[in-house]
């Protein structure tokens, strides 16, 4: 089985803290072990949460508008952010 990568814009669940079992979506990359992810309301685009990936559980949904967008450095509104997660979880 192959292994989902925890990459700029793909939706991810926590698996462990405070936040268990909410969704997020990674909106960058620190290094190999850590990424920054946010949810547009308790973790907004301007305060995003600092994450092990290891600690994250990828789904298959990846937005390839947004990563390209936040890879040009447009990041998406937190209303546009909690539009998207809400999809996800419905």
């Amino acid at each position: 089985m192959k292994q989902i990568p925890v990459e700029i814009g793909r939706v991810v669940a926590s698996k462990c803290g405070r936040d268990q079992g909410r969704t997020f979506l990674v909106i960058g990359e620190i290094d190999a072990e850590f990424v920054w992810i946010s949810d547009g309301k308790t973790h907004p685009i301007e305060k995003p949460k600092k994450k092990r990936r290891r600690h994250l559980k990828p789904t298959q949904t990846l937005h390839t508008e947004l990563r390209k967008s936040i890879l040009e450095g447009k990041y998406p509104e937190n209303f546009e952010l909690r539009a998207i997660l809400s999809k996800e979880e419905g």
